[in-house]
């Protein structure tokens, strides 16, 4: 254990002094962090995969997408997500929370009624958003799930992320 600490002294007071670190750089403000990720998220399609999560094992991958017309600040820390499912837009009430720049959405036992073949299950969910990407964790009743993917802007023919 001793060694482990003097290896973390030495390696930070290494990367201190190298010029490495950002501590000059002024971090940015609440208003541009939110602004970004209001850029970021509307009239989006998220894509990627998911694989699904059960008995601590993890299943095969499958595609995944969402549409996102907008997000909406509320206040504080709650916002609105307004994402297109089934041709309609629905208003998903989400927390966002900051990890650094990095926007954290948190869902926490959301009820969403007859979604999918789990119509009724509340969802849980923990997604970070970053430079065009997403990851994270989700859960519902029995079933949840890791996903990850891309930010991409909807097809400009479209108007709107479908």
């Amino acid at each position: 254990m001793r060694n482990l600490l003097a290896l973390f002294t030495v390696t930070l007071a290494l990367f201190s002094g190298s010029g490495l670190r950002a501590a000059d750089a002024t971090p940015p403000t609440a208003e541009e962090l939110e602004a970004k990720f209001k850029a970021a998220m509307t009239d989006i399609v998220m894509s990627g995969r998911w694989s699904p999560v059960k008995d601590g094992a993890l299943g095969a991958e499958k595609e995944d997408k969402y549409a996102i017309v907008s997000v909406e600040k509320i206040s504080g820390s709650s916002w609105v997500i307004n994402a297109r499912m089934r041709n309609a837009v629905m208003p998903i009430p989400v927390k966002v929370l900051w990890a650094g720049d990095t926007a954290v959405i948190i869902v926490d036992n959301l009820q969403i009624p007859g979604a999918g073949n789990y119509g009724g299950a509340a969802y849980s969910a923990r997604v970070l958003i970053h430079d065009g990407t997403y990851a994270g964790t989700w859960s519902g009743g029995d079933h949840g799930g890791l996903l990850s993917g891309l930010l991409t802007k909807a097809p400009a023919s479209s108007g709107t992320a479908k």
